[in-house]
């Protein structure tokens, strides 16, 4: 029989990113949610944020405007690399394949753009990350068949180029894509690493400023911590 807790620390934890976009409708904060299908291989038919693994191509992508330095710094924390561009960029191209929204400001690429990123072009956008605040992170716990490093960014809608209702460019990874009341998220069915996660935007609804500290949940193969990343003291 093989030795399942061998498998299980074996699975590898990839650097991830995950978009959480913020919209007042009709007098009341809303985010942006789908649900992933029934064969999914991670979190199957949960309703969930757009997001995403970090690819290979996307510490390369050109960023019209970095993430703010607060974030980028607490993005270095506790991180044996600097991975601030290449998770600016997968968070804003995993919210364009998986709901057609773009987080970009008019330009022209210094290149050809990578293959993932040619529809994102063709609209004369280039990705901007200024908007984004770094607000959670996560790593999966041992024993499920995928582990992320999940970072999470909180980003309000008016920051996207377009119409926030049109989701016409969206793959399928997601459906049911809507605007959920914030006050009502809760009712649908969420992985718990979701719900904690909704509790912080709840608390950061109206407020256009990176947090200074930033919550981390590092489950390693030892143990599950519950820490803050929020600097260095000072001297």
């Amino acid at each position: 029989m093989p030795d399942t807790q061998t498998d299980a620390a074996s699975v590898p934890v990839r650097d991830a990113a995950t978009v959480i976009v913020l919209r007042e409708h009709a007098g009341a904060p809303h985010v942006l949610m789908g649900q992933r299908g029934a064969a999914a291989a991670f979190m199957p038919n949960k309703v969930v944020f757009p997001g995403g693994a970090v690819d290979e191509a996307d510490a390369t992508v050109p960023l019209a405007r970095p993430l703010p330095p607060l974030c980028a710094e607490r993005l270095r924390e506790d991180c044996d690399r600097d991975l601030g561009q290449a998770l600016a960029a997968a968070a804003i191209r995993e919210l364009w394949e998986e709901t057609g929204l773009a987080l970009g400001t008019p330009g022209a690429w210094p290149g050809a753009a990578p293959p993932d990123w040619t529809g994102f072009a063709a609209r004369g956008l280039v990705p901007r990350a200024d908007a984004l605040q770094f607000v959670f992170r996560a790593i999966t716990p041992p024993g499920r068949p995928r582990r992320f490093d999940a970072r999470f960014f909180l980003v309000h809608a008016e920051a996207i180029a377009g119409d926030p209702d049109d989701f016409s460019a969206a793959c399928e990874e997601l459906s049911h894509l809507q605007w959920v009341p914030l006050a009502e998220a809760r009712r649908h069915d969420l992985p718990f690493i979701t719900e904690v996660v909704l509790a912080e935007v709840s608390a950061r609804a109206h407020d256009r400023t990176p947090p200074a500290s930033v919550p981390f949940f590092r489950n390693d193969d030892e143990e599950s911590l519950f820490l803050r990343l929020k600097g260095m003291p000072s001297a």
